[in-house]
């Protein structure tokens, strides 16, 4: 068996996430079924993580194992003709030679998010962005957003029953960069929790809308309690950006 990585982006507009579910289109079914029809053989990929129902992915990476090996000289014209086989929300970038132990989600070092808010109504972006009113304090958003990283129990900002052995992640990153009528919210990680990043988000819009202080973010992180945190704002506009493996992985 020759394992390789999926690399591809997808819109999430029309989709529950990235992982199977009973009577609902994922990206994951999708792909599957669309992969094992081309290269007549069946193919089960395994993700980078879960994303919500909604959101998107620019950047994102699944592992599946073929019997006979690619020729590497003919991948190329592979991606070329499965972008044809592909729905038009689905673009796949590259099939890369891995490991036979790597390992899509396992072996990330690091995952980035990206939410885009807009101050103004933007009917050609509408589906991709958050539209809010009003001025926000920004410096006191970034300042808090700074908070994150003293922490590593996020259990505030999941959802509950979600099966996880821990709600403990390292953030690396994050931080509020004002773009014109634009304000980006971007957050980098080893892991995320689910719904982790728009509740975030909904709770740093609460401080830069002067209804809750630096304080109250602090105990509301380590108040481990979902009811205390900010609302979760829509998945329409929270976007998968980036993530990154260790280069031992990957077959030279």
């Amino acid at each position: 068996m020759s394992r390789y990585f999926l690399h591809f982006a997808y819109n999430g507009k029309n989709y529950h996430g990235w992982q199977l579910q009973d009577n609902a289109p994922t990206i994951q079914a999708v792909l599957n079924k669309n992969l094992s029809l081309f290269f007549r053989t069946e193919i089960e990929l395994c993700g980078a993580g879960r994303t919500d129902t909604g959101v998107h992915a620019k950047d994102y990476y699944a592992h599946f194992d073929l019997h006979t090996p690619l020729n590497n000289d003919d991948i190329p014209l592979l991606v070329h003709k499965l972008n044809g086989f592909l729905n038009e929300d689905i673009v796949i970038y590259n099939i890369i030679p891995v490991k036979d132990h790597a390992h899509a989600r396992f072996d990330a070092i690091s995952r980035t998010y990206n939410y885009y808010i807009s101050f103004k109504k933007d009917i050609f972006n509408f589906d991709n962005c958050y539209t809010i009113y009003g001025s926000l304090n920004i410096d006191l958003m970034n300042e808090a957003a700074s908070l994150l990283m003293d922490y590593t129990d996020f259990s505030s900002f999941s959802k509950s029953n979600t099966q996880t052995k821990t709600n403990n992640c390292k953030i690396y990153s994050a931080f509020w960069l004002h773009e014109e009528d634009k304000l980006i919210f971007s957050i980098t990680a080893d892991r995320f929790l689910r719904n982790m990043v728009r509740a975030i988000v909904g709770t740093l819009l609460e401080i830069g809308f002067n209804k809750i202080s630096l304080d109250d973010f602090k105990q509301i992180i380590e108040s481990k309690n979902r009811s205390e945190a900010g609302w979760s704002v829509p998945a329409k506009a929270l976007f998968l950006t980036e993530i990154k493996y260790p280069d031992n992985i990957f077959e030279i």
